[in-house]
């Protein structure tokens, strides 16, 4: 089961949302779950990539392009 949380936005940003939902056919609830998710995905992109960093300097892998080459 869900749980229920209670945001407060500032009054710009509840307009903004209030244009999505009516844009888009779909629900504040909707659009901030598939924002939390998001956020959250980055947050695990950034800490796994902070993990590996040392590993990946060490062979010599500074860059996203030089991570590219190895893996193509």
């Amino acid at each position: 089961m869900a749980d229920t949380i209670t945001i407060r936005l500032p009054e710009k940003l509840q307009k903004e949302l209030e244009c999505v939902v009516k844009a888009e056919k779909t629900s504040k609830s909707e659009i901030i779950r598939d924002a939390v998710t998001r956020y959250l995905a980055v947050k695990r992109f950034q800490q796994l990539r902070n993990q590996v960093l040392p590993f990946a300097e060490a062979r010599g892998l500074l860059t996203d392009e030089d991570i590219f080459k190895t893996v193509s």
